[in-house]
């Protein structure tokens, strides 16, 4: 589990950042049982023992953290991926992203995963305020990048089971998306508000 209130963004001694609320003593742990385990998620259910004596049941999905990159080129456009998800058939705009492999640092991980999805390498990749997806039933976090200075070097390397096409995009033609709320994906929407809010 990664600790967030060191990930990103300005530096917690910053006075004008309000600090994070008292923490509260975490439920008991009665029993843990595995429900399921695979290479890219596993769940388990956790029964908690509740301030009045009763038991009740809390299922975690358990996800490794993943990165996500907002590539800016050297003339200031945007590169993003189309890209079919199974999960509900769609196809539709993204940034690169990606699961962070063992041993992998997360910006070692941003610099595959923008290489691989889009042919992109960054002049240099900025850490962007990190971010649990979905913290009420799973511990995937996110460490979102801004890649600057990008330049279309390599061909795609995509696996079998990606269908994606690259694009590029004027920063007003990204910020029409977002107002007119064409982007679906939170990753990519969590990735280009940091970008917008925090790049000079």
């Amino acid at each position: 589990m990664t600790d967030d209130s060191a990930a990103g963004g300005r530096p917690p001694e910053d006075p004008q950042v309000p600090g994070a609320p008292p923490p509260f003593e975490p439920f008991e742990l009665d029993s843990t049982e595995r429900i399921y385990d695979s290479p890219w998620v596993g769940l388990r259910r956790d029964m908690l023992r509740l301030g009045n004596g009763e038991l009740q049941e809390h299922h975690v999905v358990e996800v490794g953290d993943a990165v996500s990159v907002v590539p800016i080129r050297t003339d200031g456009r945007l590169v993003m991926v189309g890209q079919l998800r199974h999960t509900h058939g769609n196809t539709h705009w993204e940034v690169p992203a990606g699961r962070i492999d063992a041993g992998e640092a997360p910006i070692e991980c941003a610099a595959r995963e923008l290489r691989e999805e889009t042919g992109y390498e960054a002049g240099r990749l900025v850490p962007l305020p990190g971010y649990y997806t979905c913290n009420g039933i799973s511990n995937h976090w996110i460490h979102p990048f801004a890649a600057l200075d990008c330049e279309l070097r390599h061909e795609q390397q995509l696996d079998p089971s990606e269908r994606m096409i690259v694009e590029t995009f004027a920063p007003d033609e990204v910020e029409a998306m977002l107002r007119a709320g064409t982007l679906h994906d939170g990753l990519s929407l969590i990735a280009l508000f940091y970008s917008r809010m925090l790049l000079p």
